[in-house]
């Protein structure tokens, strides 16, 4: 057990934390193998999307994931973090094709091989990126396994997928309404849908009743979308228009008859109680018209102008279509009213632009067969959500699932596995790229032009990163994972969807817990963006204070499933707590005695000190595994500073620094095995926490043990747990404290010394106190410490302590030399004296309240009542001296 004392005189993260993530990797500490005699735990990153940085989000989950690894490995498990990263179909097309528009090239024109070509070069460029950012965190992933969303490995899986889906008559193709976004002319998840508040209006219009001089008052926010009404609904109750169902409507503008239905999806307390029916272009209405065989009439192409041939507003954007209609309404006499009205819009969170409901011709998958195996696992609690709470947002979304629109009108992703023959129109699913039609033979085939939702792809992603659909070693040995950290925010987008692919495709949960946690808000509780500029780069903080202090503030007051606000002076509290560290740390070592240690390291001859700190250590050994195996983690990472910066560092440093540099050589041996212990093991504890400083600290610890990293983790021994000794230190170290208080009160210095006679008042507290004498000569600056049979005892001019289980007393003459201290204090009598007075004539100037602020003048009354508070206090002390 060699030490080496060199540790730098001052904590410099930068010095160290590249060299350190350097070595670990070479090393192969990271990557673990397929070993039977271990169990496994496994956790893959959520993969983050190739379109820029990590942000403090990225660092919070990194963070929260590598704590819960590097535990279980020093534990022993064969531990497996699986990096990588998502190709984010749509929002990587997006920026690809924005980039280049300002090189002054156009995707359609460049054709898709040529674009796609630039978007891997942009995918290369922001996986390295990604790369280097997730080391610098610090985080203890296996990057010889890393895996892309888009590489061979992962699109066999996605491709394998699809087909066993379709051949088992679970995708189709077909019309049904979607989001379509105008501007990039595609399909879009309700994932990369945006809801703001926007001023908006409702639109009054009448629709006549045919054959009769009534008319259906109908409010609308989007009146461009009526060429393609098909019905007007009211509710079967609603008895205002009980007479009216069944008759029919001429749609303004359109002259058109549409009949009037009667549907329980009308509100009848809402707006007018009749809702105009446009099931091509909205969700609700599509539904209602499929109850009663409507027809779907589609009145916007794919880029947002108005599809209406033969009509004036044919070809318009549905902007300017709407300003021309609403006129033509009014002119017509048609339009009733024009109301403001506040409403969700919902905008395509890459492009901002207005997302359309419309009919399109897309793939789906059927989710009703597919959602109740995974309604189960949850329910069960094969799958368990921690907080619990988060399983009523999975409950709702999959109780109320609708069958998923898969393709995307993009080049950009994995291309959909489907060909049709251009001589036989036959359609061909297949794994492998087919030479000929199955049914004709021709070679005339054409490979479907769209690309699968993003979401398809990392459904997969706990075990297609292992290899499915191959039975690798990696799939059959670490999958279903272990623990799956996400946010709130896409338990069903993603959490969701890979809990059914996991049952389906590999017949087992793809994970066992799913970990939540909430976003890094700024520290006034707003989320961050770039329209508030309140975003923070994780790397520019590492940059000014290192990983450890970013990681310890980000896990700290950290609770599942909550949000946390970022302080940067928290940041700047957490690099303190580091160099408290280095500096007990480095002091330990320049004191260890190697020598004298081997000659006493069996020896158990603990003072009251050594058995105090070896019991707490052991009790935060047990309570810091059993908060990391619940998943409370900044619990932890309090405890461990709690211990380290209180305990450690101020108490048990300073209790034994006597016998430090004592002559007992015995108690010195003994002193510096249980420094070397507690230190060693403190580091360990909050080695997951803050890996660069600990492996720092530690490998000057032990020159000879190879790494923190692969140490084994701290275990809780029946033999350390002491409970009195730990009382015992409790009723010294309160004495202590209550004793230090005093003296700084009267600012006495610790080089005088003073008596301390104490009249103990628990029976528990003699012995404790008795064996604590030489603790408070050092740290109470007691000269002697004597022991009262009874409280008359104590002499007169004392001043008096009570403190927990004894009343403590200390000669006034020995903390304070009288004529200076009397004259002191009447000097601090004359000044209070004379502030008093000249405030209280500032209030007395009706001049000074009457124009001053009134922050001023309440500045001036709080002054005043301070002053009389300091006053009183000197009156008292210059009474009790005299």
């Amino acid at each position: 057990m060699s030490k080496n004392k060199e540790m730098a005189t001052t904590y410099n993260p930068k010095e160290f934390e590249g060299k350190l993530y350097k070595n670990w990797e070479e090393k192969g500490y990271f990557t673990p193998k397929v070993d039977e005699n271990k169990k496994p735990y496994t956790i893959v990153l959520p993969p983050p999307n190739i379109t820029g940085k990590l942000h403090l989000g990225h660092a919070l989950d990194d963070t929260i994931q590598d704590i819960i690894i590097r535990t279980k490995r020093m534990q022993g498990y064969s531990t497996l973090w699986l990096p990588g990263q998502d190709h984010a179909s749509i929002a990587t097309e997006v920026k690809v094709e924005n980039e280049l528009l300002k090189q002054g090239l156009k995707k359609k024109e460049m054709g898709r091989e040529a674009f796609l070509e630039k978007v891997w070069d942009w995918a290369d460029e922001y996986r390295e990126r990604i790369r280097n950012q997730v080391k610098q965190l610090g985080s203890s992933v296996d990057s010889t396994r890393e895996c892309f969303t888009m590489e061979e490995k992962a699109n066999k899986a996605v491709i394998t997928f699809f087909v066993k889906l379709y051949n088992e008559g679970l995708i189709y193709q077909g019309n049904r309404i979607i989001n379509w976004c105008p501007k990039c002319q595609t399909a879009i998840s309700d994932a990369e849908i945006e809801y703001s508040e926007q001023e908006g209006h409702f639109w009054h219009i009448k629709y006549p009743v045919v054959g009769s001089d009534e008319y259906l008052e109908i409010a609308t926010t989007r009146p461009e979308t009526m060429l393609g009404d098909t019905a007007v609904a009211v509710n079967p109750k609603d008895e205002r228009y009980t007479h009216l169902v069944g008759k029919t409507l001429m749609l303004p503008l359109v002259n058109k008859e549409i009949p009037i239905i009667a549907d329980d999806y009308v509100d009848m307390e809402f707006g007018t109680g009749a809702v105009k029916i446009t099931p091509a272009h909205d969700p609700n209405d599509y539904a209602v018209g499929k109850r009663h065989n409507l027809p779907e009439i589609i009145v916007m192409h794919e880029d947002g102008r108005i599809n209406f041939p033969g009509s004036k507003y044919d070809g318009l954007d549905r902007y300017e279509a709407r300003k021309v209609m609403v006129e033509d309404l009014k002119n017509q006499g048609f339009l009733v009213k024009i109301k403001e009205h506040a409403h969700n819009v919902g905008c395509h969170d890459r492009c901002g632009s207005t997302i359309e409901p419309m009919i399109s011709k897309q793939w789906f998958v059927k989710m009703e067969s597919l959602a109740k195996p995974a309604l189960d696992v949850v329910r069960t609690k094969k799958v368990k959500f921690i907080p619990e709470r988060f399983e009523k947002t999975y409950f709702n979304w999959m109780e109320n699932i609708q069958d998923w629109c898969i393709s995307r009108q993009l080049w950009w992703g994995h291309r959909i596995p489907v060909w049709y023959c251009k001589d036989c129109g036959e359609v061909i699913v297949s794994v492998d790229e087919p030479t000929k039609c199955t049914k004709c033979g021709s070679s005339n085939l054409e490979q479907d032009k769209d690309v699968l939702d993003t979401w398809f792809s990392s459904a997969l992603w706990p075990f297609s990163t292992l290899g499915w659909p191959e039975k690798t070693p990696d799939f059959k040995y670490f999958y279903p994972n272990s623990t799956l950290v996400t946010g709130y925010d896409i338990i069903f987008f993603w959490v969701a969807r890979m809990v059914f692919s996991g049952l389906y495709c590999a017949d087992d949960i793809p994970f066992e817990n799913v970990l939540i946690h909430g976003i890094v808000r700024d520290s006034e509780g707003r989320k961050m963006s770039k329209s508030l500029g309140n975003g923070v780069d994780p790397l520019d903080v590492i940059d000014q204070y290192g990983a450890d202090a970013l990681r310890f503030t980000l896990i700290t007051g950290n609770a599942p499933g909550n949000d946390i606000r970022y302080y940067p002076e928290r940041v700047e509290s957490s690099r303190n707590f580091a160099n408290k560290i280095w500096n007990a740390s480095r002091f330990v070592l320049m004191n260890l005695d190697e020598e004298i240690m081997n000659k006493y390291k069996d020896c158990k001859n603990y003072s009251s000190a050594d058995k105090w700190i070896l019991s707490r250590m052991n009790t935060l050994i047990k309570e810091v595994t059993d908060n990391i195996e619940k998943f409370e983690l900044g619990i932890a990472a309090q405890k461990v500073y709690d211990f380290i910066w209180g305990e450690f560092c101020d108490w048990y440093i300073e209790l034994v620094k006597p016998v430090m540099y004592g002559d007992d050589e015995e108690a010195k041996g003994v002193a510096f095995n249980v420094l070397n212990n507690v230190l060693a093991t403190s580091l360990q504890l909050l080695h997951p926490i803050m890996p660069f400083i600990t492996e720092e600290i530690y490998t000057h610890l032990y020159t000879d043990y190879e790494s923190i990293v692969i140490s084994k983790w701290p275990e809780y021994s029946e033999v350390l747990n002491d409970e009195k000794a730990e009382k015992d230190m409790e009723y010294i170290i309160e004495a202590i404290k209550s004793l230090r208080n005093v003296r700084t009160e009267m600012n006495v210095p610790p080089s005088r010394k003073a008596k301390v006679m104490a009249y103990v008042t628990e029976n528990d507290a003699l012995e404790a106190f008795k064996n604590g004498e030489d603790y408070f000569k050092k740290l109470a600056s007691a000269s002697l410490v004597e022991f009262l049979d009874g409280k008359e005892e104590a002499p007169e001019n004392v001043v008096s302590v009570v403190t927990r289980g004894a009343e403590m007393f200390m000669p006034l003459l020995d903390l304070v030399d009288l004529e200076k201290e009397l004259e002191r204090l009447n000097k601090e009598k004359n000044k209070l004296e004379k502030e008093i007075e000249r405030v209280e004539k500032k209030l007395a100037n009706e001049k000074f309240v009457s124009k001053a602020p009134e922050a001023v003048v309440d500045e001036e009354k709080a002054k005043g009542e301070k002053y009389k508070e300091m006053l009183k206090s000197v009156l008292e002390r210059l009474e009790s001296l005299k």
